[in-house]
């Protein structure tokens, strides 16, 4: 029983940094595995990267291994991805999702927030 919020998503130039959020509402947010999904234009959804209850554990795409990083704060029932050296293939609609365990298919998470769109210009 968890509603997500994603926020942060904007235009920004092919090198840049940009950071997302995504607010849970809900008492037990610090029992859920957080991950972060992506879907580009005409594409499918894919994994990003995702995190353990604790935020001892983190999993990424290799496609962003070394340029993004996931975190969380529970006291503030948020998680984050900052990414950075952005793409243009980066371009997205970034959304967050909670679930259980941690796997990289999408089938594996319950709730899922709204999406936000970054848009990383050439």
């Amino acid at each position: 029983q968890v509603q997500l919020v994603e926020s942060g998503g904007v235009l920004v130039q092919a090198g840049g940094s940009l950071r997302l959020s995504c607010a849970a509402s809900g008492r037990t947010f610090g029992r859920y595995v957080m991950a972060w999904f992506r879907q580009p234009p005409g594409m499918e959804r894919a994994f990003v990267a995702t995190i353990s209850g604790n935020g001892g554990n983190t999993q990424y795409a290799d496609s962003v291994k070394g340029r993004f990083t996931i975190s969380r704060d529970n006291a503030k029932n948020t998680v984050y991805l900052q990414m950075n050296s952005l793409k243009p293939e980066d371009t997205a609609v970034y959304s967050c999702a909670a679930g259980n365990v941690m796997q990289t298919a999408s089938g594996w998470y319950g709730y899922w927030g709204q999406g936000t769109q970054v848009t990383v210009s050439s």
